[in-house]
């Protein structure tokens, strides 16, 4: 067993008191005993639906090697048979612990934020990093007030690089979240109109995101989207932070990581970048604008951190876009095929825009058509009737032949759509599915996008158990 945290330093790291018979040491480090593996630490972290502490049987079951619980917890943890570091509160143990390991580690830190491409950035930077040394990445969408500290309090003593990706939804969420990371180089890759029902405007919401600057270590780097509109809000937020190195991507004239030459096609594009002075040319294995915007910020965060960019920029063509995160699919459709691009994992108006261009420049075969299955985008407020009935000129530009709508915010859009579209509405998910499923035939692009908790990620599973792949492994992005 390789171990992550020897049981002395985990001790230590926790403040808690060992209770048993403590192993050498974890393997790692664990919230849900579903995914739980043998050997590894499960804090037992009280949540909004499920405390921890509930579990311990099955952590136990899965091979927990230690339990980290509240001491008020152990009157009834009593009866378990497992070593235990007793803590006051877990989720403050698992941030200590995260700050240890930070503590401990020599790496390279990249922290992520952004209204949107969070996600596909820090996989880029994964990805490409992976080239120049090794690399501890944040699992999934990681970002919120446990999801840090655990990718922290998981990043092994000896990597050379890591990246972080940092999320809010709230004013000063940033700020706690980066003061744990420390990164050297903060990355900012868009702003845009989410969690728009929390803030009074953009602006408001660029402040938040510029909160990640606060936490960058002294003779740092911030890296910001030269193309956005908060670009000098941005830029400001930065130098006040006490940073000295600010750099810009994009198309912008003024961007260090620009954007020279992009020349898509089906499964990808074709990109000329200048970064720093140097010239490259690599292929990107995922389609659209957004993914471009994207692959510069993580070009530009590995030249910061020291990569050399010639040897890994090979990286990018075997990329694919994530699950939920334009992923695409070829299913069998009788004696024909149809591509289906799934989006369910998030939406907002600007990550819809993007996914609804990325639809207009799909193929379709002869007599194949674009179809559009769209479901609420959340947390906009009082702009959400405004900006979901907005959406009718992009998807009329998306070139899109039917759209396929649910959802409650949804019917603002429902009521108001663009013209010359096949239109039909549902309730929600459940109702659109059979729908969807009579729908769709062979030479159709269909792309479903809706924020997470909508659930279209179901319409997505529904396709893929009905129509069978028609290649072994996921298109690329």
């Amino acid at each position: 067993m390789n171990i992550l945290w020897d049981s002395q330093a985990l001790v230590a790291a926790t403040g808690g008191r060992p209770q048993g018979n403590m192993p050498e040491g974890v393997s790692g480090i664990s919230i849900d005993t579903r995914t739980l593996k043998r050997g590894e630490a499960f804090f037992a972290i009280k949540g909004e639906n499920f405390d921890g502490h509930d579990f311990g049987t099955a952590a136990i079951a899965a091979g927990a090697g230690v339990l980290v619980v509240a001491e008020e917890k152990l009157p009834a943890l009593g009866r378990l048979a497992a070593p235990k570091i007793v803590v006051p509160d877990v989720l403050q143990a698992l941030e200590k612990v995260g700050q240890a390991a930070r503590s401990r580690s020599r790496a390279k830190i990249i922290a992520v934020t952004g209204s949107v491409g969070k996600t596909t950035t820090k996989a880029m930077l994964s990805r490409i990093l992976s080239r120049a040394g090794t690399v501890h990445a944040a699992d999934k969408s990681f970002n919120n007030h446990w999801g840090v500290p655990l990718s922290l309090a998981r990043m092994p003593e000896d990597c050379d690089y890591a990246v972080f990706e940092i999320g809010m939804n709230h004013p000063g969420e940033i700020t706690s979240l980066v003061g744990m990371v420390l990164p050297h180089i903060a990355v900012v890759t868009a702003v845009a109109a989410a969690h728009l029902g929390f803030f009074k405007s953009l602006d408001e919401i660029a402040r938040a995101k510029g909160e990640i600057f606060s936490g960058v270590l002294k003779g740092g780097h911030a890296l910001i989207n030269r193309d956005d509109e908060r670009w000098k809000l941005l830029s400001k937020m930065a130098a006040e932070a006490g940073i000295e190195h600010i750099w810009g991507f994009g198309e912008h004239a003024r961007a260090q990581f620009k954007l020279m030459r992009y020349e898509p096609d089906a499964q990808g594009a074709q990109i000329d970048v200048k970064a720093a002075g140097q010239e490259l040319s690599f292929r990107l294995g995922a389609t659209g604008r957004h993914m471009v915007q994207n692959a510069l910020a993580a070009l530009g965060a590995a030249h910061l951190a020291g990569a050399d960019l010639p040897r890994i920029v090979p990286a990018f063509d075997d990329f694919a876009a994530e699950e939920g995160r334009g992923r695409r699919h070829v299913l069998r459709r009788g004696q024909g095929t149809f591509t289906l691009i799934d989006e369910s994992y998030n939406a907002n108006p600007a990550s819809m825009q993007a996914a609804l261009r990325v639809l207009a420049t799909a193929p379709v075969a002869d007599g194949g058509r674009r179809i559009a299955v769209l479901g609420d985008m959340l947390e906009l407020g009082s702009h959400s009737q405004k900006l979901h009935a907005g959406l009718a000129p992009v998807i009329a530009d998306a070139r899109a032949d039917i759209l396929l709508l649910a959802g409650a915010e949804m019917k603002a859009l429902a009521d108001n759509p663009p013209k010359d579209i096949q239109v039909e509405y549902r309730a929600n998910a459940d109702e659109l599915q059979p729908l969807l499923l009579n729908a769709v035939r062979a030479g159709d692009t269909v792309m479903i996008k809706s924020s997470k908790s909508i659930g279209f990620s179901k319409l997505v599973e529904a396709l893929t158990k009905h129509f069978p792949a028609a290649v072994d492994k996921p298109a690329r992005g």
